[in-house]
């Protein structure tokens, strides 16, 4: 190998060294690349970051993650997922972990309106957790079921992972919006048959709602209910994912309908003030700068593996790996869920997917059906101990009798689910692929 080959080696173990003592992500990209890089070509290698870094800030398509970050904020004040759990819990009747159902639910919604898995994890664990414990559910199954819940806004549109994916992969964020819908909800379908399977399997550890409380509220209440509280986040979802695919908005635009939206929904609900207001917004630009500041410190690491041949090396790997492109694509599925016990979705996002990326477009792989292969995995990066973020979001808001193994051991028949998901969308690639092409993307 060339000096520079071995610089690019050094890069790598360089990145994981400072990401492991605790530096952040962002200053970890930038500092392995500035020094590899300087290391190699001295400045000269990166008097092209300047133009890099401007297409970064005046990409027009980011615009859209405020705004999506925002509505999503915003919707949290809503209280939505206590009040659709409440009465998604009374649809289910009888059903044997139909409390468990309604957290699906509501997750599938709350990531369809929000798109942020802590919020979407802290909501769910300060609001159904003790409920949940309260009516006699498992601990471990209720932990899981709200970790797995929280994880499906990384892929139910609108999502940060496919916003930043379509820059990765230079595809069309409204082809990903439309490429993601089937997937989330097989992902919430195998959820919900688990749980079912498994309330029939261990009766006890999932009891039903109990039938004096279902009778209490008559059959016209509880549909009035279930008008009151599913109309307006389905129909703002509905708005906003709606004239994407349509065609009749860009990302962008309709991101900035979202945030509009989402400040309706929370007034109708009589929770808006100043001070939600300015709580809304802090929280928004804190998260919006953590995304972009990566995004710009990435340019570093890649522009610096690039000029040291890094890409040579990724594509001897490959010709090395058995099986052809399936196996290729194998190999970075089991990467990225290794490297998700340790890393964060926006970190193994902007290691590995640019490393690999240049085989699969060289051998034809549609780039969407990849994405998605991609998107499901990042997901099982939440999920997966020892740091599944999903797993430290709740345990930070679970009560005192929940300890870190039940949050360990519920999760993992939902772990398992995730592989299977991924296994589904690769044999079945219209799945992923069926609505874009349907759409005419």
């Amino acid at each position: 190998m060339s000096p520079q080959e071995w610089l690019a080696i050094g890069l790598l173990i360089g990145f994981f060294a400072l990401l492991m003592t605790g530096v952040p992500v962002g200053i970890t990209l930038a500092a392995s690349g500035f020094i590899f890089g300087f290391m190699g070509f001295g400045e000269s290698l990166f008097n092209l970051l300047p133009a890099r870094i401007y297409g970064v800030v005046a990409n027009y398509q980011w615009l859209a993650i405020p705004l999506f970050v925002f509505m999503g904020v915003m919707l949290e004040k809503s209280r939505l997922a206590e009040d659709l759990l409440d009465v998604i819990g009374h649809l289910a009747g009888g059903l044997r972990g139909g409390m468990a159902l309604g957290i699906i639910g509501v997750g599938v919604l709350l990531g369809a309106t929000t798109g942020i898995v802590g919020a979407t994890v802290i909501t769910l664990g300060l609001l159904t957790l003790p409920t949940l414990l309260r009516r006699g559910y498992d601990p471990g199954v209720s932990c899981g079921a709200i970790c797995a819940s929280g994880t499906l806004g990384q892929i139910v549109p609108p999502s940060l992972v496919l916003i930043l994916l379509s820059d990765i992969m230079q595809l069309s964020v409204g082809t990903l919006f439309a490429a993601a819908v089937f997937p989330g909800l097989m992902l919430a379908a195998l959820y919900c048959t688990w749980i079912v399977v498994y309330g029939m399997l261990r009766p006890n550890a999932m009891p039903p709602v109990p039938r004096a409380e279902r009778d209490a509220l008559s059959r016209r209440d509880l549909w009035l209910r279930v008008v009151k509280v599913a109309l307006p986040p389905v129909t703002l979802v509905f708005a906003v994912l709606g004239s994407i695919i349509g065609g009749v908005a860009a990302p962008t635009e309709a991101a900035s309908m979202g945030a509009l939206g989402a400040i309706l929904v929370v007034a109708l609900a009589r929770r808006l003030s100043l001070s939600v207001l300015r709580e809304v917004m802090q929280t928004t630009t804190r998260i919006s700068a953590m995304v972009l500041f990566i995004l710009i410190c990435a340019q570093v690491f890649s522009l610096a593996f690039r000029g040291l041949h890094g890409e040579g090396l990724i594509e001897d790997l490959f010709e090395m790996l058995p099986g052809g492109i399936n196996g290729d694509i194998w190999f970075l599925m089991g990467l990225i869920f290794v490297l998700g016990f340790f890393l964060e979705w926006i970190e193994i996002s902007y290691i590995a997917v640019p490393l690999f990326l240049p085989i699969f477009n060289a051998a034809g792989v549609d780039p969407v059906w990849l994405a998605m292969l991609i998107t499901i995995n990042l997901q099982a990066s939440f999920l997966t101990p020892p740091f599944g973020w999903s797993l430290f979001f709740l345990r930070g808001v679970a009560p005192p009798e929940i300890t870190t193994r039940h949050i360990y051991v519920g999760v993992l028949p939902f772990v398992g689910l995730q592989i299977v998901g991924v296994a589904l969308v690769f044999l079945f690639p219209p799945i992923a692929t069926w609505l874009p092409e349907a759409i005419g993307w």
